[in-house]
């Protein structure tokens, strides 16, 4: 029986995952490790460096006890019976493959720490998203640079949506674990599953080999993903013919063959993984020379792109073609609510491309520090003389949209439908123009209030 697991990577899949497992383990001891000690001192304090509801006092009911955070790394790894692998995996920028490969220095680099401080029979948990036969270079990474140990080397890739990550632990849907078929394999496998079923029933704890379980996570991003776009992509079809696009959804979801789910047409999809996720898919088809499939999926990723873009030219053309010297409030920042997380949001392409018309950009996102907004900027190329002297950051949304020529909702956090819409109206330029990127705002009563009003995918 495991009784001390230890996780290298204290990030947005890290933390919660191990928090959860402590809170429905008591006899096992967990630690988080991070070599950023900013970090790790985060999650020892009230503010955690997550935002998701419920994560906080999950994370308290344990903290302590039997769930630890520390800069401990080869000390945990040495204690632990079963390492898990939780580090960041990022889109390559460099080299072959750059810009659409995932890069894996920071795995390699948690494997030969985990074979240094390893002895006896450990089980080595992939928990990043990875490519396909991953954990092949693991296992070699492992054996080539340890005397005294043995390990298998099991598939465990996460299934969570940040903002109902909390929630997807206590019930998710299922639970991916891959490994060797072999005896060895299948006990240690069998080792995860005795984890998970503490709190999960059996049946929704799948079981593969390691392929499959590495490819499942890629294919199942990819094919969300792809509902997005092609909703989205019917949003540009009904503003052209007069159509709803809600109504479109909901017409089709109601077709059991499809479902309702990931049917909200938007600015277009965010966050760590879809994009990331995709780009991986394609770099891994094209390695094996399936052009077709490559180009197709690759698709989605184009279509999203220009969701974006159409999204914001729409913005400047409705503004009488320019926007230099006015002031556009943004509302949200965040790929989406519930979380504070801002990697790959819509927010950050449509906010760039407002300030590269020179426009005066008031953000408001109730989660969202200012460094990550300006880092974010930053990383797409708008140059820091523009973000100073066109971007400003207020403290709620009433300022951001204050004597604004127009608001935009790029995120769709609860608060931005109830605000004091007759009041904004009130304080604006007149035309006062909204622009929803979520398809959250009280339509009816705001085009009363005088608004000119654009949601996305309506005519």
């Amino acid at each position: 029986m495991v009784t001390n697991i230890c996780c290298i990577g204290a990030g947005y899949v890290g933390g919660p995952t191990m928090a959860m497992i402590a809170a429905k383990c008591p006899h096992i001891q967990v630690s988080v490790v991070d070599l950023n000690e900013k970090r790790i001192a985060a999650w020892n304090s009230s503010e955690l460096p997550v935002y998701e509801p419920g994560l906080y006092e999950l994370v308290s009911s344990c903290r302590g006890k039997n769930l630890h955070f520390t800069t401990e790394v080869r000390q945990a790894i040495r204690n632990a019976q079963m390492v898990f692998v939780a580090v960041g995996t990022p889109t390559k920028t460099y080299g072959a493959g750059a810009g659409r490969a995932a890069d894996l220095c920071y795995v390699e680099s948690a494997a030969r720490m985990i074979a240094e401080e390893s002895s006896g029979c450990k089980i080595v948990v992939e928990k990043s998203t990875i490519p396909v036969r991953t954990a092949e270079a693991i296992r070699t990474i492992l054996t080539a640079n340890s005397e005294n140990a043995q390990f298998q080397v099991l598939s465990n890739p996460e299934f969570l949506a940040e903002g109902t990550a909390v929630e997807d632990m206590l019930d998710p849907d299922r639970i991916l674990i891959g490994g060797e078929q072999s005896p060895e394999g299948l006990d240690a496998i069998e080792s995860l599953v005795q984890v998970y079923a503490n709190w999960i029933p059996r049946e929704r704890i799948l079981t593969t080999n390691t392929w499959s379980s590495e490819l499942s996570k890629l294919v199942a991003n990819a094919f969300l993903a792809q509902r997005i776009s092609s909703i989205n992509s019917i949003s540009a079809l009904c503003e052209k013919t007069g159509a709803n696009v809600n109504e479109v959804a909901r017409a089709i979801g109601h077709d059991s063959r499809i479902g309702p789910k990931f049917l909200k047409s938007s600015v277009g999809f965010g966050g760590s993984c879809f994009q990331k996720d995709i780009l991986n898919l394609v770099y891994l088809c094209e390695h094996y020379g399936l052009r077709e499939v490559s180009d197709y999926w690759n698709q989605v990723i184009i279509m999203n792109d220009w969701q974006k873009s159409r999204f914001a030219s729409n913005i400047v053309q409705t503004l009488f073609n320019t926007v230099a010297n006015k002031k556009i409030g943004v509302l949200g920042f965040a790929f989406k609510k519930d979380t504070n997380d801002t990697r790959e949001s819509a927010a950050i392409y449509v906010v760039k491309d407002l300030l590269m018309e020179n426009a005066k950009v008031a953000l408001y996102d109730p989660k969202v520090e200012w460094e990550s907004i300006v880092a974010d900027l930053s990383y797409v190329g708008v140059p820091p003389n523009i973000i100073e002297k066109n971007l400003s950051c207020t403290s709620n949304a009433m300022d951001a949209v204050k004597d604004s020529h127009a608001m935009v909702v790029l995120t769709e956090w609860d608060e931005f439908a109830h605000l004091d819409f007759a009041a904004i109206y009130q304080n604006m330029f007149k035309p006062a123009f909204a622009f929803d990127g979520r398809g959250i705002l009280p339509a009816a009563s705001m085009r009363e209030l005088g608004f000119q009003l654009y949601i996305i995918g309506q005519g």
